[in-house]
């Protein structure tokens, strides 16, 4: 009998265990997909960002 229970607390851990890795593999996925989705667009408002600070400030000689 206490075997059995043992048994279940493992099983129930394991279970747990294989819960958070799809919640977290889940979540991975979709930041992947945010990146992928809005790479472009945020990678033009760096750009923006580079060129309004490299404009602003009279030491700025390679840019960002």
């Amino acid at each position: 009998m206490r075997e059995a229970r043992a048994t279940d607390r493992l099983a129930d851990l394991g279970a747990s265990a294989v819960e958070y890795g799809l919640l977290i593999s889940g979540i991975a996925a979709l930041v992947a997909a945010a990146v992928f989705a809005f790479g472009g667009g945020v990678d033009g408002l760096f750009g923006d960002t580079c060129d309004t600070v490299s404009t602003s400030t009279a030491s700025a000689t390679d840019g960002c």
